[in-house]
């Protein structure tokens, strides 16, 4: 009885028969010439075969993947063995999801399976609780014995990234920020008392602001390098709104828009890191804000649920679907040229250092709402 084809949302879904596949693996076995080239590549290099299984793994890849032999990963694609989250979707794995139309490796082998050299870049976000990669991926078409290959080039970019994503928030928001502090001292000098007092408090807000930014990309860098220390306390639930309700409605971001605590949010005490989940709800209030339009209202809620609490923001407006496919990912931001770390930070604090769960629904009509999920002690 034929095997039901499995199906693929983008890149096809069939793989190599097994003993195909191991003439392929024994075929480079044999060229020891190749195999000795490609072992003395700094760079990740992977030879995949027609169905963009690898069949051949150098040296340097293996010890990325702190791997003795590449038995392990042999017949896998590239977004199996790096463990891609989006590899486990779906029965047909990496490349068949619609999230996998967005990735540039997926399409850059595609592309050399029609003759051409390409070049993109890759974010995967990483099962298990693993930091998420930045990757620079190069892929050539290669013949051998008539079979088709890819020639599969992997270069982490990770930390290139991230500093100048860094670079950038630190030279625009700080920038505004200071700016900000500069016009204000100015109109400070020729004020009144009256006028005096009432810039004070702007002055102070922003300057709150400026720390909160700092502190939030240092905490994000420790996060990201496993150095951060939980701080757990008392939190009430309410409070934690209000806090954000505080520090976002005078926001820039906040502008022509509302913000206000839904009626019916749960008002409740458990135990957790208050400073963290401040910081993983209030980017999720910036971000809805910056996303509606004007004199549209963002709403804050929390309700609680089979020992979780969980907090949410809605928004009424709609994220495109090419956008949501990309939504967590490091270096992606919706505000485009790598202006944000706030859809991925959320996520890395909120389930690496909280247990909790981080996610998304984004309707025409209904609008899109951010959920924070935190798993409270019962009774």
């Amino acid at each position: 009885m034929e095997k039901p084809k499995v199906s693929s949302l983008f890149a096809p879904a069939e793989r190599a028969a097994p003993d195909k596949l191991l003439d392929q693996v024994h075929e480079f076995s044999r060229e020891s010439m190749v195999r000795t080239f490609l072992d003395h590549i700094f760079d990740m290099v992977v030879v995949l075969n027609r169905e963009r299984q690898i069949v051949l793994a150098n040296q340097s890849l293996l010890k990325f993947l702190e791997l003795q032999k590449s038995d392990s990963i042999i017949g896998l694609r590239h977004g199996e063995a790096f463990h891609c989250g989006h590899a486990y979707e779906r029965e047909g794995g990496c490349g068949t999801t619609e999230s996998c139309s967005t990735c540039g490796a997926v399409r850059a082998i595609l592309a050399s399976q029609e003759g051409r050299f390409s070049v993109e870049e890759c974010r995967i976000v990483r099962v298990g609780g693993v930091e998420a990669l930045d990757l620079r991926v190069f892929a050539s078409p290669l013949h051998l014995k008539g079979e088709p290959y890819t020639v599969f080039t992997l270069m982490d970019i990770s930390h290139e990234k991230r500093r100048r994503v860094l670079e950038r928030i630190f030279f625009h928001d700080l920038l505004n920020t200071a700016s900000g502090l500069h016009g204000f001292i100015e109109l400070l000098k020729e004020s009144d008392p009256e006028e005096a007092r009432r810039f004070s408090d702007r002055l102070d807000a922003l300057s709150s602001t400026m720390i909160e930014e700092i502190t939030a990309q240092r905490d994000l860098s420790a996060a990201e390098n496993d150095e951060l220390k939980l701080n757990l306390d008392r939190v009430t639930s309410m409070q934690l709104l209000n806090e954000v309700l505080d520090l976002y409605t005078n926001h820039e971001a906040a502008h022509g828009r509302h913000l206000r605590i839904a009626a019916n949010a749960v008002n409740t005490e458990f135990e957790s890191d208050p400073v963290l989940l401040r910081r993983i709800i209030g980017n999720m209030a910036k971000n809805a804000l910056e996303a509606s339009t004007q004199d549209e209202t963002v709403t804050l809620g929390c309700d609680t649920m089979d020992h979780a609490i969980e907090f949410w923001v809605h928004n009424p407006q709609c994220i495109p679907r090419d956008i949501q496919l990309q939504i967590f990912q490091r270096s992606f931001s919706t505000k485009g040229s790598s202006r944000g770390l706030g859809t991925y930070s959320m996520k890395l604090l909120c389930e690496r250092y909280l247990g909790g769960k981080v996610t998304f629904t984004s309707i025409p009509v209904e609008g899109t709402i951010f959920r924070a999920r935190i798993p409270i002690a019962s009774g």
